[in-house]
């Protein structure tokens, strides 16, 4: 483990996604612990990614345009629902003074599917772990294992701030429609933008 890795990983973690977008709106809706749920749905979504990365199974993805296709319209379609979620203030997103409590599973899920559809993260991992593996080593793929689960612990942390950040905000937000809307119409298209970015993507880099 080094400090190369450790900064690049924070770096990357830091750059806004879908998990921080879907942190940040919980955050902004429902407060600071159904923020840190959907951190965690989050980074539970990445375990899988994680474990198909590290037993090569990304590589069939990767082969299989077929199967790269229908993860990436099944991730653009729950994008979008995420983004009319927001829209109507509905589901783990409702970002309004009069949210009700939502459900651990439910804050869990959301962010949980969130990566899960997502099927070039898999291949983010096949792409960018194996920079930090020496040449050489003697497990592979327990090292490729281990900095996958760092970067997986890392993003939790990072996320849970990011909802921190987003809850303290709206302390000062909420009571204002006004200002709720612009955000709620930004959350919206945001979550668009990132589908219709999903539905053009291709398996070239």
């Amino acid at each position: 483990m080094n400090a190369e890795f450790l900064l690049t990983a924070f770096v990357v973690v830091l750059l806004p996604g879908t998990g921080v977008l879907y942190t940040l709106a919980v955050g902004l809706g429902l407060g600071a612990r159904a923020a840190s749920l959907a951190a965690l749905g989050c980074t539970l979504g990445m375990l899988p990614q994680l474990l198909l990365a590290t037993f090569g199974l990304s590589l069939i993805l990767q082969a299989s345009a077929a199967s790269f296709q229908f993860i990436r319209l099944l991730g653009t379609a729950y994008l979008l629902f995420i983004a009319w979620q927001v829209f109507r203030g509905s589901g783990a997103l409702a970002l309004d003074s009069a949210s009700s409590p939502r459900s651990i599973p439910q804050l869990v899920g959301t962010g949980l599917w969130l990566n899960l559809l997502n099927p070039k993260l898999g291949l983010f991992f096949l792409a960018f772990l194996p920079q930090f593996v020496p040449a050489g080593s003697e497990d592979t793929r327990g090292l490729f294992l281990m900095l996958g689960l760092v970067f997986a612990l890392m993003t939790l942390i990072v996320f849970i701030g990011y909802g921190l950040l987003a809850s303290w905000v709206r302390d000062y937000v909420i009571g204002r429609p006004a200002v709720m809307t612009l955000i709620r119409w930004s959350f919206t298209l945001a979550f668009v933008v990132l589908a219709l970015r999903l539905a053009v993507e291709t398996l070239q880099p």
